[in-house]
Formats: structure tokens, sequence, C-alpha cells
């Protein structure tokens, strides 16, 4: 084969894999609900998950969708358990800082602690994102410190 049918191909298969990518796909838990094993509420029960929790989405069945947890597991849970508005996990340990103005030296507005889940107001940009806590208003965190983007 020629270096140009070489180029070819190698170009037709980047382009093929490109067109495959599919962005990663987030939703929240509506309200506690249970992760089985498998999508079958016969299947294995494997815990609760707490309202407002994000997921990322991994495979989408009639009425179950496989999703990943925070935590990395992967469970089924039944589609009608889940909602599109946006919800973001706090994994900077203890805590994330929240400020007024996406930059490291604006003034902090509160501390958000391990695993407090936030709304999503706006997608991240330069490396922040803005976000909502319910009581305490919103702020912008470092998109390092939260999991569901």
């Amino acid at each position: 084969m020629s270096m140009r049918a070489r180029s070819l191909v190698a170009m037709a298969l980047l382009a093929l894999a490109a067109a495959s990518a599919q962005a990663i796909e987030y939703r929240s838990v509506a309200r506690p609900a249970i992760l089985y094993e498998t999508p079958s509420v016969q299947g294995r029960k494997l815990f609760i998950i707490s309202e407002g929790t994000p997921v990322e989405v991994v495979v989408q069945l009639e009425r179950w969708i496989k999703v990943r947890d925070p935590g990395g597991a992967i469970s089924w849970i039944e589609r009608d358990k889940l909602r599109a508005q946006r919800t973001l996990m706090v994994v900077a340990r203890p805590s994330a800082a929240v400020r007024a103005q996406p930059a490291g030296d604006a003034d902090k507005l509160f501390e958000a602690a391990t695993d407090v889940v936030l709304e999503l107001v706006t997608p991240p940009a330069n490396g922040w994102v803005q976000v909502r806590h319910p009581d305490r208003g919103t702020g912008h965190v470092r998109v390092t410190d939260v999991w569901g983007l």
C-alpha cells in the first residue's frame, strides 16, 4: 500500500471514530431510588441512591438506564427515577470553595463539603462552573472540585 493510500485510510478511520464519538450525558436522580444489578425489578438490589445525585448515562433501554454514580459504580435505574436537571457533587476534600466570581482570588461565598450536591447553573468555562446551593445561593467552583461534568 502506498504512503498516500495509508494516509487516506488513517484519515478515514479518524473521521469514523470522530463521527461515532458521543458526548457524555449526565442526569440527576429525581427522588431516592433503588439501583439494580440488572435492568429488572427482579434483579439484585444494590443500594438506594439519594435525590439530586448526578449520574452518568452509560446505556439507555426503553424503561431502564445503566448509569455510573459518583463513586464509579455501574448499575441500572428505572428511567422515570431520573430527571434532565443537572447537578454536580463536590469531590474536593474536605470541601470546595464557592466563590463570587470564577477566579481563585475572588471572594469566598461559602464552603461546600465533600458529597454536597449543587445545581449546575451554567456550563463550565475556563476551569470554573457556576453552581447554586439551595440555602447559600449562587457562585463559582473549580471544575476539578466537582463530579458530573
